[in-house]
């Protein structure tokens, strides 16, 4: 009998299993966000105005981040017609840890000051449904990291996973920036 070769070893169990614990980590992060008693304490401003202000202006950098993200993949995977300089896949790197961890932090402020709102508010006006849909979305975008973290780490998954899981993660993040960023810097401008 024949020697497996690679491509048949790779395995749907690695995707499937990502995407069922970033579906528990989305799920478990909302659940806090609606038993957490919204507060200030414990947040920042990094000396911006507000914490919403200083949210705004992270969440730009963190969707500048996320483009630059597409575009270093579809270089390196040379999709751009033009060879990758050899610093790419570092510079690809650093930025995606960067805006990981800008995410993260931008998250726990979401999470930690305002919680994950629905329904009406305490004084009984309706939570306007942009603001649920962010909520919502922000809890999706970090089992859509779990998801991305996987699918770069491993080497069992089928070749399609990674340009999901990377894709997926974008259009999360984009649409997150735009329901959150987007949203201030319409109504209120640019934050001081």
């Amino acid at each position: 009998m024949a020697h497996t070769s690679a491509p048949q070893q790779r395995s749907m169990a690695v995707p499937l299993t990502a995407f069922a614990v970033g579906a528990v980590v989305a799920v478990l992060l909302g659940v806090l966000g609606k038993a957490h008693d919204p507060t200030l304490s414990g947040t920042t401003t990094l000396g911006f105005s507000t914490v919403l202000a200083m949210k705004t202006v992270l969440s730009v950098v963190i969707g500048v981040l996320a483009v630059g993200q597409v575009v270093g993949a579809l270089w390196l995977y040379g999709k751009l017609g033009i060879a990758a300089p050899s610093w790419l896949g570092s510079a690809h790197r650093v930025s995606g840890t960067v805006a990981l961890l800008l995410a993260v932090f931008v998250g726990y402020h979401c999470l930690w000051s305002l919680g994950l709102e629905s329904g009406t508010y305490g004084h009984g006006e309706k939570v306007p449904t942009r603001t649920v849909v962010h909520g919502v979305l922000g809890c999706v975008v970090f089992g859509a990291i779990v998801v991305k973290v996987v699918a770069v780490r491993s080497k069992r998954a089928p070749g399609w996973f990674l340009p999901l899981a990377g894709g997926l993660l974008f259009a999360l993040l984009i649409a997150v920036v735009l329901t959150s960023a987007g949203w201030y810097l319409t109504e209120k401008g640019w934050p001081s």
